[in-house]
């Protein structure tokens, strides 16, 4: 009967270590973890898309759109407070396209190749702060 109790404490103690262990990988996940980019889809026949966000003191929003080599591309970013967000722009190697990621508000040009354009918009400064912003992404073919 002993046997069975200390056992019966041994399984309780696991199962209590287990789930404190789960709760506390999603609990980090939710704070910390990277998100994947949001997918930018476009509706059928339009060549452009525009999304409404946030982001708040060090946060960065993602997002990713598809692309062929030889389309116009052309992305906008308004923001309140005025210039408060800016973006950055990869092309599938994680080239810049000739862009600092510290002032853009608009970029204008031919996709160089086929495949995933990787955007980031975040805050210019790391000072705390909430800047809203709507992000405008048009794909032209050619």
């Amino acid at each position: 009967m002993i046997a069975a109790t200390k056992n019966a404490i041994f399984v309780r103690a696991v199962v209590v270590f287990t789930l404190s262990l789960i709760c506390s990988a999603t609990e980090l996940g939710q704070r910390g973890g990277k998100a994947e980019p949001k997918r930018i889809e476009f509706k059928p026949g339009a060549d452009s898309a525009t999304i409404n966000g946030s982001v708040r003191d060090g946060e960065e929003a993602e997002y990713v759109f598809a692309c062929r080599k030889g389309q116009r591309v052309s992305v906008r970013l308004s923001s309140t407070p005025v210039k408060s967000s800016v973006f950055q722009i990869l092309g599938p190697d994680n080239d810049t396209l000739g862009l600092e990621f510290d002032a853009n508000f608009q970029y204008s040009g031919v996709a160089p190749k086929t495949g995933d354009y990787f955007i980031t918009v975040r805050r210019p400064t790391e000072s705390k702060g909430t800047s809203s912003y709507k992000l405008t992404v048009v794909v032209k073919r050619r």
